[in-house]
């Protein structure tokens, strides 16, 4: 009996330990929420007027950034961008209701042999299924919370981790969920680039209202994964998209346009309340992700790791971000008023393709801009001016984003500034070179890559 008893003893005081490091070792989940159409700078955790408390309560439970961009300023590409890793002519996926070439991996590929369960709730805006392989539940093109509830108690009992994608269709147009009474006309502060009109107001506190209701839903999944105990072993990344569809944000190159909102929490990892301004792109994402939990890509993308980033190891990561955006074939949109860009933490170059054409796009027929073409038909000069800016730009663009962040004074044709420019426009060129991207025929070429009805 002494003999069986030390036995057990010896059996269990050896296997208990491989139990609890195995636990301690098992994948994280990973949960990124997504807003579309939302300006960063609008968040009152960086300094907006929208109340967005879910959001100020994940930045002190982890780390935010302040330097990260997208590539493509609308929808479906910055999502096939975001998925992929890969800038957006490489895949194809360039033009607005694009898709991605066949073969071309995205992050179910990466993390399906790893044991994930990889969904997407809510807006899609991606093709073809054979790249984007998720497990798909939506409700009205936001997420849905009965499935995701679903998703997570499952893979609570079944021990499987999950990577979940819940993407929001707010703050998109129409601004008309959230109660915009948070947001008096007479008290809210319009950027400088805005034109001061009753209608732009009333937008504004639509979309304002929008983002307070789009924090809502971040508040839902948050308490989720509180409610299955999953909290302490997912990594959660909350963006805000592209800026929204005002003026001057999204559809340009502008920083309203491509900056967006990124903060992540991963407990026990990453540094509570940190705050970080190293330059990231979303094609970082999937790297980064599959770095975290220490798996293999299964093909090339172009983004790179942040993890050092993440984990307090390193204050930098790249030292240029690059901007795409294609008229051809949006709403009200150019024929090929082509936009890219290069920035560095001081400077951004902008080259307008085909600066001669008239700027257009689905902004061009809202309410607000309306307004401001009005104004400016009675004779203002400042709403002329901004109205003028918009739609019609110089050939060269370029800002120093140090001071300058909404972009007010083109530094293109200044003496002082031609290193500047001229090393700038080295980098984007070997981007563009490097992407296949051939400019106006690439934009010409649009048509070719959206999805066919």
């Amino acid at each position: 009996m002494n003999n069986c008893r030390l036995f057990l003893c010896t059996f269990f005081g050896l296997i208990l330990p491989l139990f609890a490091q195995s636990e301690e070792t098992s994948l994280p989940n990973i949960l990124f929420i997504n807003a579309d159409d939302l300006t960063h700078s609008d968040l009152s955790v960086y300094g907006g007027q929208a109340h967005t408390p879910n959001f100020e309560r994940l930045a002190a439970e982890g780390m935010q950034f302040s330097n990260c961009f997208q590539t493509a300023p609308m929808c479906s590409p910055t999502r096939h961008n975001l998925y992929t890793g890969i800038y957006p002519v490489k895949t194809g996926a360039y033009p607005n209701h694009t898709f991605a070439k066949e073969g071309t991996k995205s992050i179910v590929h990466h993390l399906k042999p790893l044991g994930y369960r990889v969904a997407l709730s809510g807006k899609k805006h991606i093709a073809p299924e054979s790249v984007f392989p998720f497990e798909y539940s939506s409700v009205k093109r936001n997420p849905d919370m009965e499935a995701i509830d679903q998703l997570m108690a499952e893979s609570k009992e079944a021990g499987n981790p999950f990577c979940l994608f819940a993407c929001s269709n707010e703050p998109h147009t129409p601004w008309n969920h959230g109660d915009p009474s948070q947001y008096p006309l007479d008290e809210i502060k319009l950027p400088p680039y805005f034109v001061d009109t009753k209608e732009t107001r009333r937008g504004m506190a639509a979309y304002l209202a929008e983002i307070t209701y789009y924090d809502g839903q971040v508040g839902q999944l948050l308490d989720l994964l509180d409610k299955h105990n999953l909290a302490e072993n997912t990594i959660v990344m909350l963006s805000s998209e592209q800026g929204n569809s005002m003026p001057f944000a999204k559809w340009t190159l502008y920083d309203p346009g491509l900056q967006t909102a990124l903060i992540a929490r991963w407990p026990g990892k990453i540094a509570p309340g940190s705050k970080t301004e190293a330059m990231v792109e979303y094609v970082d994402v999937v790297p980064t992700l599959i770095d975290a939990i220490d798996g293999k890509l299964l093909g090339p993308v172009d983004g790179s790791s942040f993890l050092p980033v993440l984990l307090g190891e390193s204050t930098e990561h790249k030292s240029h971000v690059y901007g795409i955006m294609t008229t051809n074939g949006i709403n009200n949109g150019s024929d090929a008023f082509g936009i890219r860009s290069v920035r560095s933490k001081t400077h951004q170059l902008i080259i307008n393709l085909n600066h001669e054409e008239k700027f257009t796009n689905a902004c061009t027929q809202s309410p607000e801009f309306r307004s401001w073409i009005k104004r400016a038909g009675k004779g203002k000069e400042r709403a002329r001016n901004l109205v003028n800016h918009y739609h019609y730009r110089p050939e060269v663009e370029l800002y120093d984003v140090t001071g300058d962040w909404h972009h007010w004074k083109n530094l293109a044709t200044a003496p002082e500034h031609a290193e500047t420019r001229k090393e700038l426009k080295a980098k984007l060129d070997a981007w563009m070179e490097d992407q296949g991207d051939k400019g106006l025929p690439t934009e010409l070429a649009a048509p070719e890559h959206q999805t066919r009805k």
